[in-house]
């Protein structure tokens, strides 16, 4: 048992740009390139293994050989619970929603979708929308999207590098023009577009919209910000820790490494490193291999690894269930 490098999937979205290729390495044959699947084993986008072993399989087949490497807290009815992507948003997303699980499974045979953002990188006037600006009614919602001014309900937040957000299913949000970040979610691909800002598509077709839908499982009341702020550092020889996001589904971590790190995978749960910036090694205390990352890699790691040792000088974000 090691830890696994992934190959992502990529997806061109006709809203993305090309800084995934230009700066996070991603060699993907596809313009533009909106977002690369990371750490998939989701249905429609699946990621490959490409070290050890298992080196050319998905990893939605070696988990279904090797159920164990999820963890005990996992259901392995459903196979991996979490997907994580880098978004790459030249144009702005649409606003959009989507369901919770207990919806998604009876209409759309998926898991819900509850996400977070990490922020690598926003333009001066960068974005994004998180819930409404005040309360609002189906009434309000039918008419302005008909009207084109959905725009005046919504919640528009400024953003900086760095800047974490935690987005609950049935929160209307989207992402503006100028935004590259990392997207920590349920494994799912249910999106509601709610407005599209009256874009062509590839075939000359308005893409479709999901109003009915997207108002059965909508929040309609203005919430409390949802940026996570105050968040506690620890510093250790060689690294800092620090919790950026915890809610049901998961847990997100930064280490920002130095010198060294070290962490234990437990028997409970899988755990995913994404590189985000700089480069290294992984190794195991009693492992005869060192696994090499880069910016912009992603590597799964089998719960109950044990002791794991990162070296070098490097950015990642560490998650688990």
């Amino acid at each position: 048992m090691e830890p696994m490098l992934l190959k992502p999937v990529g997806k061109d979205n006709l809203w993305g740009g090309t800084r995934l290729k230009t700066e996070f390495y991603k060699d993907i044959p596809i313009t533009p390139l909106a977002e690369t699947w990371e750490c998939s084993a989701h249905p429609e986008g699946p990621s490959t293994i490409v070290n050890g072993g298992f080196a050319g399989r998905t990893l939605t087949e070696v988990l279904k050989l090797h159920p164990e490497f999820l963890g005990t807290k996992v259901d392995k009815r459903y196979g991996l619970p979490i997907l994580v992507k880098f978004i790459d948003a030249k144009q702005s997303l649409s606003i959009q929603v989507h369901p919770e699980d207990a919806y998604a499974r009876k209409h759309e045979q998926d898991f819900g979708k509850t996400e977070m953002w990490y922020v690598l990188d926003a333009g001066p006037n960068a974005f994004l929308i998180q819930g409404f600006a005040h309360d609002v009614t189906e009434t309000m919602l039918r008419k302005s999207v008909a009207d084109g001014d959905l725009d005046k309900h919504l919640n528009k937040v400024r953003i900086h590098k760095g800047d974490v957000f935690f987005n609950p299913a049935g929160t209307i949000h989207g992402i503006g023009a100028g935004c590259l970040l990392v997207e920590i979610q349920e494994s799912s691909n249910v999106t509601y577009r709610v407005y599209d800002y009256d874009r062509i598509d590839k075939n000359g077709h308005k893409r479709e919209l999901h109003v009915d839908k997207a108002l059965q499982i909508m929040d309609m009341k203005v919430r409390p910000h949802y940026e996570q702020r105050a968040r506690l550092v620890r510093y250790y020889p060689g690294c800092s820790r620090e919790i950026l996001c915890r809610c049901r589904y998961f847990e997100t971590e930064r280490l920002r490494v130095t010198r060294g790190a070290a962490f234990t995978v437990q028997p409970t749960s899988f755990q995913i490193l994404l590189c985000v910036n700089g480069e290294g090694g992984l190794a195991t205390d009693e492992s005869q291999w060192s696994l090499r990352f880069k910016k912009g890699d992603c590597i799964f790691i089998p719960a109950g690894l044990g002791r794991c040792f990162v070296t070098g000088e490097c950015e990642l974000l560490k998650v688990r269930v």
